[in-house]
């Protein structure tokens, strides 16, 4: 059996079979997906910004409002996914049973977190497990699967961010949903990934939560694996397919074609 492994670097990760780096599934969807959506975020996010610092940007070098104008967003990013780490940590937590310290910004999102485990009596299989594809290359971390009251056995993503549920939310599970196997870390042990009864994304906000039911089928894990495909173009397939420039003076040479 091949030798599959999560390597945790600080607040980063990798994955690797047989010592050779794994894209994630995350990474995947990240640059093999065109997301139209994030533009007009980012747009808003920095206009946004601007309204509402303008004085402070006015009192600025032109230069130093660029400089800070052009990092708004990513700090509005920064922040939110930071929100969402934590939450996914205490959520972790929670659901094995054990005492989490919560802070008061995150009283809401923890306090709907365990809604949602009380009214769904669910019961954990896999918590943040790490996932593989043998056939296909790539790994990721799932964030559960869990047998729910009246459901059955779902896979579940955790998502706290403020816009709710997308449709490559189900990409996201169909890449985790079809893999071959998961690292069990109670054991250290690989085992073979359960037979689903279904999907769904936990939207967890302050104010409560959603359980919202994606569709993940075979159709929907191809649409994943031709992202993966856009992944390779655009990490390695699309660096080396432009050549050198074909010079008169070197006609008489081979042609690379």
């Amino acid at each position: 059996m091949a030798d599959f492994k999560r390597k945790n670097f600080g607040r980063n990760h990798a994955y690797y079979l047989d010592d050779v780096k794994l894209p994630g599934v995350t990474t995947i969807l990240g640059d093999g997906l065109a997301k139209p959506a994030l533009v007009n975020w980012a747009a808003r996010t920095v206009a946004g910004y601007a309204v509402d610092n303008w004085d402070d940007l006015s009192g600025r070098k032109l230069s130093e409002r660029l400089k800070i104008l052009e990092g708004a967003h990513y700090a509005d990013r920064d922040a939110a996914g930071k929100r969402g780490t934590e939450v996914h940590r205490l959520g972790e937590k929670l659901i094995k049973g054990e005492k989490v310290a919560i802070s008061d910004e995150l009283a809401g999102h923890v306090e709907s977190y365990v809604r949602f485990l009380d009214e769904f009596d669910v019961d954990p299989v896999l918590i943040e497990a790490p996932v593989v594809s043998y056939k296909w290359k790539y790994a990721g971390t799932m964030d559960l699967g869990a047998r729910l009251r009246g459901l059955g056995l779902l896979g579940l993503d955790i998502k706290t961010a403020r816009s709710g549920v997308f449709p490559d939310n189900a990409l996201q599970l169909a890449g985790y949903m079809f893999c071959d196997q998961y690292l069990d870390q109670a054991s250290g042990e690989m085992r073979d990934m359960p037979k689903w009864d279904g999907a769904a994304v936990v939207h967890v906000r302050a104010d409560g939560y959603s359980l919202v039911p994606v569709e993940v089928d075979q159709g929907v894990y191809n649409y994943f694996l031709y992202v993966k495909a856009m992944w390779k173009w655009a990490n390695e397939r699309s660096k080396t397919i432009v050549g050198e420039e074909i010079l008169p003076s070197r006609l008489a040479e081979e042609v690379p074609f």
